[in-house]
């Protein structure tokens, strides 16, 4: 599978899906005009390494804001990787957020409870 690389806008989240080292990382700011526009194929994207993972898989949120829309597509790519977990392979999510965003906080555990993969939630200081 090919990399994808999509640089931030001030709507859209920088996207570094590197495949071939397992990583997948989201950051920025995620308030998209049309989410399901942006968001499907990445998904699909999502479901198709799945198929064929490498041994450690981790997929990292830096947000910095999100709106409501895209929770429901960040919530479904990480139930694609859940796919990699049952299939006994390690995947992972990390979810970092700013120390003095509690909302960023909670968001990540709201998606802890609703996730069969551990969620690593680390307070740092997101750019």
């Amino acid at each position: 599978m090919e990399r994808i690389e999509i640089e931030p806008t001030s709507t859209t989240p920088k996207i570094s899906f590197l495949p071939q080292d397992g990583y997948f990382e989201i950051s920025g700011k995620s308030l998209p005009e049309n989410s399901f526009e942006f968001y499907k194929p990445l998904i699909d994207y999502m479901e198709a390494y799945a198929e064929s993972p490498v041994p450690n898989t981790s997929l990292v949120f830096k947000l910095q804001y999100f709106n409501t829309s895209s929770t429901s597509h960040f919530l479904r790519m990480i139930k694609k990787f859940e796919k990699i977990g049952a299939d006994g392979k390690i995947a992972v999510v990390r979810w970092f957020y700013d120390e003095d965003d509690e909302d960023m906080k909670e968001a990540g555990e709201d998606f802890k409870v609703l996730s069969k993969l551990p969620i690593e939630i680390i307070g740092s200081h997101v750019d």
